[in-house]
């Protein structure tokens, strides 16, 4: 079965990473998956939340949609007075999976906060926030070195995101909007560097799904993360 954007069915869709695209947080990225744009913005802070144990840090997650980031603007969640349910399920699946690169001991008692936005969403901008954010992230952390105010980093492992589908019957990586808008199932997957699963999320859509077929799924993204790994390590080797 051909994809809309010529692609086979395991393959990613173009990656490009900007880093320092934004002045003033210790750590940025304008990360483009596709027609997907999102900018991660990390940003430190001295102390910690009460609930974290003493003398350990904090990282968390904050994700948000620009109103023209979809084909039809939608309100803010501030002209709301609430977050959307959609957005703070997918702030908490970032910290989540961001919290699992760090050392919160070693970190101290600081918190750094990823601040997701998405300026253009066309599919796995949940994904595409995990894999940006850890950059920022880890951009954040060697600057805390570089600062001499951490003797090393408390990066412990890299982490990225990716998500496969089913279309047509057909297992898919990487979806863009209008696979996964039809898609048959749907599922977003967090894996770090030693190929350890973090989080899946798997959902069917149109019909159920097999455990072969989420097995197919995953090893998909599996494939997917491994090269997404390889870029957010060459990048950090560029950034001082």
């Amino acid at each position: 079965m051909g994809r809309i954007d010529g692609r086979e069915y395991n393959e990613l869709r173009r990656i490009e990473i900007v880093t320092d695209f934004v002045k003033f947080p210790e750590g940025s990225v304008l990360i483009t998956c596709g027609n997907t744009k999102v900018l991660c913005c990390a940003s430190v802070e001295e102390g910690a939340p009460r609930h974290v144990p003493y003398g350990s840090g904090w990282v968390t997650a904050e994700y948000s949609m620009l109103p023209r980031a979809n084909r039809e603007r939608s309100r803010r969640d501030v002209s709301k007075l609430k977050l959307s349910p959609r957005s703070a399920e997918i702030q908490r699946l970032i910290g989540r999976s961001l919290r699992a690169a760090v050392d919160l001991k070693a970190l101290g008692e600081r918190t750094i906060t990823v601040d997701c936005d998405v300026l253009q969403g066309d599919g796995g901008t949940r994904t595409a926030s995990v894999t940006g954010g850890y950059i920022a992230l880890a951009i954040a952390c060697k600057r805390l070195v570089k600062d001499g105010v951490l003797g090393q980093s408390p990066i412990r492992r890299a982490v990225a995101a990716v998500s496969a589908g089913i279309v047509d019957d057909q297992a898919m990586l990487d979806l863009c909007y209008e696979e996964d808008s039809r898609a048959q199932v749907d599922l977003n997957c967090v894996m770090n560097d030693l190929g350890e699963l973090i989080e899946i999320q798997g959902t069917g859509e149109g019909r159920g799904f097999t455990i072969a077929e989420q097995q197919e799924l995953v090893q998909l993204c599996s494939k997917g993360i491994k090269e997404l790994l390889v870029l957010q390590r060459d990048i950090l080797k560029g950034v001082e």
